[in-house]
């Protein structure tokens, strides 16, 4: 009885949905009837998926650098699906705390499974294809440069000492300034690489209407609003503190461990470039660019040691 009672309510809130909306419920019962169940590869696309790996060349660790970079790809999105969510200060700040830590979560898996970066793949290997890959870069992730825009003000995206000068500026001028373009040019001459002048033709008119959008709802201004309504526990707090060292260190510091393995004094004697031209050296460690998405939960000395002890302890030896 109990069960004929549950049904008989569903198809009434059914009914009242449909009706809602100008629909028949019968229609809708009809072609339950004729529809076929969906398996498990068709609904996740498992055959489509796995015809994106694509390699140029025949070196077999090309395809761990593909599929590695599609995965990190998937996680940002999530990222960013997550980030959609928090826009309206009204989620509650144990909703808020929740949704911070299932992003850090995404950011730490991608940061424990780099080991696959760093140490899964055979250097000799690595170094074959890259050449193949001229000039396509992970410099080039857009869902990267959104996920950076929605943390925090484009002014604290810029390089340290001339973040004092944008305040103020207008979002064209200090998206312009921002850290990731001026590790991409030629450090002879000024000039832009190709990686990244075809990123922006790509990309710029995107990242500056997303800039006008996270303007004044990034998660740094709603971790102010929540300050101001009181609203900013001991928890919110070290989730965003948490989820800060994750963007801004862990994970730049992942990709900085990798470019020492694969790129650091090639056979030359030198340092090999990457393969967007980017000046990785002075590029990845985060104690260079001090990028900072929070910075007034963090000291003065806390910042001004930015990175330079997680760099210390994970580069011994």
């Amino acid at each position: 009885m109990e069960q004929s009672q549950k049904t008989e309510k569903l198809i009434a809130e059914l009914k009242a949905k449909f009706e809602a909306s100008g629909q028949n419920i019968n229609d809708y019962l009809e072609g339950m009837l004729v529809g076929n169940y969906e398996p498990y590869w068709r609904y996740i696309a498992v055959d489509a998926l796995l015809s994106l790996q694509q390699p140029k060349t025949d070196v077999p660790d090309e395809m761990i650098f593909i599929g590695y970079h599609q995965i990190t790809e998937l996680y940002f999105k999530l990222i960013l699906h997550e980030l959609d969510q928090m826009r309206d200060v009204n989620l509650g700040a144990k909703r808020f705390a929740d949704k911070l830590s299932r992003i850090r979560r995404y950011f730490n898996n991608l940061i424990y499974s780099f080991d696959i970066m760093i140490d899964g793949m055979e250097k000799e290997q690595f170094l074959k294809f890259r050449m193949a890959l001229l000039p396509a870069s992970g410099f080039q992730s857009a869902q990267f440069r959104l996920i950076e825009m929605a943390f925090t003000d484009l002014n604290n995206l810029a390089l340290a000492e001339q973040r004092e000068a944008l305040t103020g500026q207008n979002l064209e001028m200090q998206y312009n300034a921002i850290y990731w373009k001026q590790g991409a040019v030629v450090a002879e001459t000024g000039k832009k690489t190709l990686t990244l002048t075809q990123f922006e033709e790509a990309y710029q008119d995107q990242f500056l209407a997303w800039a006008a959008k996270w303007e004044q709802n990034n998660l740094w201004k709603m971790a102010q609003k929540l300050m101001s309504l009181g609203e900013f526990t001991d928890e919110l707090r070290e989730e965003f503190r948490m989820l800060d060292t994750c963007l801004n260190v862990n994970w730049r510091l992942s990709h900085y461990r990798s470019a020492v393995r694969y790129l650091a004094k090639s056979e030359s004697g030198a340092d090999a470039p990457a393969t967007g031209g980017t000046n990785w050296q002075k590029f990845l460690p985060p104690r260079f660019q001090k990028i900072v998405s929070f910075p007034g939960l963090w000291s003065e000395e806390e910042l001004q040691n930015w990175g330079k002890g997680w760099v210390e302890e994970q580069l011994k030896g």
